[in-house]
């Protein structure tokens, strides 16, 4: 198993001419009736891109920190839900020209007698467009050093055959305060045959019941997971206040008839501000 970054967020920070390739949706959900999806992958660079696209098996788990990370099984046998060997990809490579996009079509082939229930895959979209120039130690100005870049972007693909269902439980939840935040842990533990996707909300109440400070998250349960979530304190007087939990089964980046419905969980906890 490897654990990767859930977050790719910080290598879009490299100039224009050498970002990655954009690639549309957030995630693919594929039926037993259509058997296919699509990706669309966008070059907004002046440079054609070359764009290898593969298929692995993984999910998000927490380290010890709350922090999600992507955990992936190079060979997963059958105890797991591995969408990813029945994965084709068409085509696999393509250079996308500059300011172009281009079209991946998906199609997912189960064995005969796979059971009903939810299967999961990882797609990753490799891109290496442009260079990022580095230090020479040359002082005639006849050589031209750069670092090739190569930016990944990976999304899930979900299949669903039969009837599926979820469910979300709240546990665990506790806060630690310091002097700029309130840092809030829960466990999220998952129920049912498919993965919960849905949003993490939380709510401070004053004495009076009013909220004055809240965060809302997105989040995906394959698995029991125990993460992070924090928001400032600033204007927060000292006292008690309540922290009001919740997960519910929305989302802002998946379509509404992508998700499976499930009962809002929630839990509170009193916190005390100095």
């Amino acid at each position: 198993m490897r654990l990767l970054p859930a977050i790719l967020a910080a290598l879009w920070a490299v100039p224009v001419l050498a970002q990655g390739v954009l690639v549309a949706p957030h995630a693919v959900f594929v039926d037993p009736r259509s058997r296919s999806g699509w990706v669309q992958l966008h070059n907004p660079g002046a440079e054609p891109a070359e764009v290898s696209i593969g298929a692995i098996f993984g999910y998000p788990v927490t380290d010890s920190l709350g922090v999600l990370q992507l955990r992936t099984v190079d060979q997963p046998d059958s105890t797991v839900p591995s969408a990813a060997g029945w994965l084709q990809i068409f085509p696999r490579r393509v250079v996308v020209p500059g300011q172009s996009r281009q079209m991946i079509r998906l199609l997912v082939l189960p064995p005969a007698g796979t059971r009903d229930g939810e299967y999961w895959a990882r797609l990753v979209v490799s891109a290496k467009a442009g260079q990022i120039p580095v230090a020479s130690n040359d002082t005639t100005g006849n050589i031209a050093v750069g670092l090739s870049l190569e930016v990944r972007t990976i999304i899930p693909l979900i299949y669903r055959k039969g009837q599926a269902t979820t469910a979300v439980a709240l546990s665990n939840l506790r806060a630690t305060v310091d002097s700029d935040s309130v840092v809030v842990r829960v466990r999220l533990t998952r129920s049912g045959s498919a993965a919960f996707l849905g949003s993490v909300r939380g709510s401070v109440l004053d004495a009076s019941g009013k909220q004055v400070a809240s965060f809302s998250e997105p989040i995906s349960v394959y698995y029991d997971i125990d993460p992070r979530f924090s928001l400032p304190r600033h204007g927060l007087r000292p006292g008690p206040y309540r922290l009001v939990v919740e997960a519910i089964s929305e989302r802002d980046d998946i379509a509404p008839e992508n998700i499976l419905p499930a009962a809002p969980a929630r839990d509170t906890l009193t916190i005390q501000l100095r």
